[in-house]
């Protein structure tokens, strides 16, 4: 960090003020501003309340510098979780220097410059090193049931000699021989041949990923055909299997001029072809622009928001992106036949279709370890351009794009219509997405597994999973059921464009009424924490009359006012520097989530009641603080317009 403490001109400037409209400013805060090397922050002048606004330098995308006014020379600093800063410094040199020091520190020129490798929580060697091994997706195999007879590991990918952005170890199916898939490697763009993603236990069906053939208009590879029809043979109970292009059909035909292309059904013996149509990654890009023009637009018309979300073509592109994820959940869940998914290098749109795919099959990954592991496998593992993507280093513009952001929107718009469903909450998806953009942890750092290894990350910046999973209680849904059949079986949202929703919980960081209200998710939690306390006191009070009367003492159930606590708001990005401590116990490394009661246990308790207060609890069958009828929650989301088992959606029957 020594270098980036050469970037900075002015280190400190006194008498700015600062308008953060996201914190429900009305009035503009006058306090110091200050420069380090990976932190830009601003001290409040207020002796009463001397607030602290940290910004990564790393989360920062833009630093305008509009025209001097009157009252001093003003500085906007967009951020990529949609913060929007307005700086006025008094003097003209001060914000020039600000300026040029702000546009060189947020746009770093190779790894050695990211906060990941400075940042130093307190945690030893042995810890950080276990922190990298606290999720194995490998372990998630095993889950599954994979090594079996059907497919096997396979040592052709061992230090990357095949495909070079693929992990080392890939499961293939046991009839395809090294030879196979050399040959089908070849054939394939970046060398990324069929490798399976995900198995499906019951039907034996698999979701299977790779990137476009360099087909042309008349090629074929020999090698290729074979590893295709290894896929079919893999899944007994089906004699053809699915081959999903998730771009629009126009694009693929127009790879063919440039020697790629798709899958010919005329040279792939028992393959059906079905085309998605996700766009690229400049539309998205455009798209993302578009929202974040409409979420900044104030005093707006209601005609006028409508139009620039109409305009913007973003839940179009959600939308696709969901369609992608149900047509292969159904085609292994309902007729069991396997799929092979692709785009054209099989890092963009294939991620977002497996792992949705595997959301919608998987109950495992709608809890918090399981999405973290689908995260690492689907993303991290199978190679993602992460630091092209996010704009982690100065480079390339057109290469920026939000893939991941609509991967966690389309989970979003997923929890709404199954809002019992899912054991993390909106907080925990924010908290993902700003790591992903901050560089605070190696996680999402460079784009392949072996591109990670070079840069020794286990050795030089800690993992982002285990201080996700020590403030789980932040990020876990009060509304979550894992007993109820939704979180049991397969999804099957409606993805008709009416049950789209503007996400505004990420993007509404333009103005917000102050104070800040309570949310229901933050209610719910408190209802539940302060109910797991009073059951407790209960439970002790019993005990007690029982010792002294020498019998059991059994309440009548008594409907009593509960009265909940306001929570603190929190901040939802990494600023300032969060820290992790203690060794992962073994327990949690082995179990997916614990059980129920544990989870309410170490969510913490509130404040009790007034002294003396008793409250019958819940009985047996009411274990979750309070009963489904009571709550309201119980058939939410499948009396939900938007959701349920028998949804249907005409434009995938």
């Amino acid at each position: 960090m020594l270098v980036m403490m050469e970037h900075i001109r002015t280190p400190k400037v006194e008498n700015v003020r600062l308008l953060e409209r996201s914190s429900g400013q009305r009035k503009a805060s006058v306090g110091t501003l200050y420069l380090s090397a990976t932190h830009t922050i601003f001290i409040e002048n207020n002796p009463e309340t001397r607030r602290e606004t940290w910004v990564l330098h790393s989360m920062v995308c833009g630093v305008e510098r509009p025209p001097a006014t009157p009252s001093g020379s003003p500085l906007v600093l967009r951020c990529k979780d949609f913060r929007v800063l307005q700086v006025l410094v008094p003097q003209e040199r001060d914000c020039a220097d600000v300026h040029a020091s702000l546009v060189r520190l947020s746009r770093p020129e190779n790894y050695s410059e990211l906060y990941c490798l400075s940042f130093n929580p307190n945690v030893n060697k042995e810890e950080r090193e276990e922190s990298w091994t606290f999720i194995d997706p490998q372990a998630d195999y095993r889950r599954m049931g994979v090594p079996n007879n059907l497919w096997v590991s396979t040592a052709a990918n061992s230090e990357y000699r095949v495909c070079d952005t693929y992990p080392a170890e890939l499961f293939v199916p046991k009839s395809a021989t090294p030879a196979v898939i050399v040959g089908s490697s070849r054939f394939r763009s970046r060398g990324r041949f069929p490798a399976l993603s995900y198995f499906h236990q019951d039907t034996l069906a698999a979701v299977c990923r790779c990137s476009q053939p360099l087909s042309g208009f008349s090629g074929r590879c020999q090698e290729d055909e074979t590893m295709l029809q290894a896929l079919m043979k893999s899944n007994p109970g089906s004699d053809f299997i699915y081959v999903v292009d998730t771009r629009p059909k126009l694009n693929a035909m127009a790879n063919r001029a440039a020697g790629k292309g798709y899958e010919n059904e005329d040279h792939y013996a028992n393959i059906k072809l079905q085309f998605i149509g996700i766009e690229n990654i400049h539309v998205m890009r455009s798209s993302q622009q578009k929202i974040m023009d409409v979420g900044e637009m104030r005093g707006a018309s209601m005609t006028d928001f409508l139009w620039g979300l109409e305009n913007s073509g973003w839940l179009k592109h959600i939308k696709a992106v969901l369609d992608a994820g149900v047509f292969i959940a159904r085609a292994v869940a309902d007729e069991g036949v396997s799929v092979l998914v692709h785009c054209s290098d099989g890092w963009d749109r294939t991620a977002q279709a497996c792992s949705v795919a595997s959301i919608l099959l998987d109950p495992f990954y709608r809890t918090i370890k399981g999405f973290m592991v689908l995260i690492e496998r689907d993303w991290v593992s199978f190679g993602h351009k992460f630091s092209h993507r996010y704009a982690h280093l100065d480079g390339d513009p057109k290469e920026v794009s939000p893939v991941i952001d609509q991967f966690l929107e389309s989970v979003w718009q997923l929890s709404e219509q199954f809002p019992c469903a899912f054991e993390f909450n909106e907080r925990f998806l924010i908290a993902v997405r700003t790591h992903v953009y901050s560089c605070q942890y190696g996680t999402f750092l460079g784009n392949c597994e072996k591109e990670r290894r070079d840069l020794r990350l286990r050795e030089r910046s800690h993992s982002v999973w285990p201080q996700l999973w020590k403030d789980r209680s932040q990020y876990t849904n009060p509304l979550y059921k894992a007993e109820l059949g939704q979180s049991q079986g397969i999804l099957r949202p409606n993805t008709t464009p009416y049950c789209f929703k503007m996400w505004k919980g990420l993007y509404n960081h333009a103005e917000k009424p102050p104070p800040p209200r309570q949310s229901p998710a933050d209610f719910l939690s408190a209802v539940r924490e302060e109910s797991q306390q009073l059951e407790e006191e209960l439970t002790n009070q019993q005990e007690r009359i029982a010792a002294l009367t020498g019998r059991p003492v059994t309440w009548e159930k008594t409907a009593v006012p509960r009265r909940s606590r306001r929570l603190p708001q929190r901040h939802s990005g990494p600023d300032p520097p969060s820290s992790y401590s203690g060794p992962i116990a073994s327990s949690e490394l082995q179990n997916s989530h614990p059980p129920a009661n544990q989870r309410a246990q170490r969510a913490g308790s509130a404040p009790s009641g007034p002294p003396g207060q008793q409250l019958r609890s819940p009985d047996a069958e009411d274990a979750s603080a309070c009963s489904d009828r009571e709550s309201g929650v119980a058939d939410l989301s499948s009396r939900s317009s938007c959701g349920g088992e028998d949804s249907k959606d005409p434009e995938l029957e």
